[in-house]
């Protein structure tokens, strides 16, 4: 029943909005869905998707292809991604700007003392997005582009991201959680809450062997505005412990939170 009557309220907002833009809303729906899949989709899987035909989408899908804002897979696989358009348009934006002006000198110096990459995240609905990185000032070493997405709940960032936010904030983050596995998502939240009472994150990876995922928090007056993250990789001979790397990196973290503050004053 309930759903039902949240299917009639939504229906009734629907047909209330004053003014309707029915081809911008398909491209949005085109983006939004290119967002939330790591895989590419051609055009008739979008249709299927969104509940469209395909002759529907065609224009909208070239269109938005001569815009920039989606690409064809580079991999050779069929279909369309998103392209770093929309990307390069976010980080355009003034907090984001001042918080990458910010944190890549101190990223940087971080990566020349414990010989790892490093990369900054930053939450995005039910993901992370990775905004900056350094990479490893040696020969050889694992870092993540820029531009990286990845569920928040199986990241070492999304962590950080939840743990180190204010209850409301926690709120609302979790209805965008709200399609995660039940039991998935109550690991994440108590993994979270530790990490918030230790101060940091410090896991091996669950996906690359020999790789151990440290972060801490970039933190703004409310909570966590980024997550500083570093792929710990073990080389031979060992240019910086874990332990040392780790220590490092929170004394990065906490001084680009604190140069932030200083701006903001």
């Amino acid at each position: 029943m309930t759903g039902k009557r949240n299917v009639v309220v939504k229906a009734a907002t629907e047909d209330s909005r004053k003014y309707k833009a029915p081809a911008l809303e398909k491209g949005l729906d085109i983006l939004e869905l290119l967002a939330s899949t790591s895989e590419p989709m051609t055009t008739s899987q979008m249709a299927a998707k969104l509940g469209r035909s395909v002759s529907e989408l065609f224009r909208m899908v070239l269109a938005l292809e001569y815009r920039g804002y989606i690409s064809p897979a580079d991999d050779g696989r069929d279909g369309y991604e998103l392209s770093n358009k929309l990307f390069a348009l976010g980080i355009a934006r003034a907090p984001t700007k001042a918080l990458l002006e910010t944190a890549l000198p101190v990223m940087a110096a971080l990566s020349r003392e414990i010989g790892q990459s490093c990369h900054l995240a930053v939450p995005s609905g039910n993901q992370i997005v990775v905004v900056g990185r350094i990479e490893n000032p040696g020969d050889l070493g694992f870092s993540v582009r820029i531009g990286y997405r990845r569920p928040l709940v199986k990241a070492a960032s999304g962590k950080i991201l939840f743990g180190f936010q204010a209850s409301d904030v926690q709120s609302v983050m979790l209805k965008d959680l709200a399609g995660e596995d039940e039991a998935e998502l109550e690991s994440f939240i108590s993994s979270a809450e530790q990490a918030r009472k230790a101060g940091y994150v410090c896991t091996p990876s669950d996906f690359i062997n020999g790789v151990t995922d440290l972060s801490a928090p970039v933190v703004g007056y409310r909570g966590a505005l980024a997550a500083l993250t570093v792929p710990h990789v073990v080389y031979h001979p060992e240019p910086c412990s874990v332990e040392r790397a780790l220590e490092r990196l929170r004394e990065a973290a906490q001084k680009i939170s604190s140069q932030l503050t200083e701006q903001s004053h």
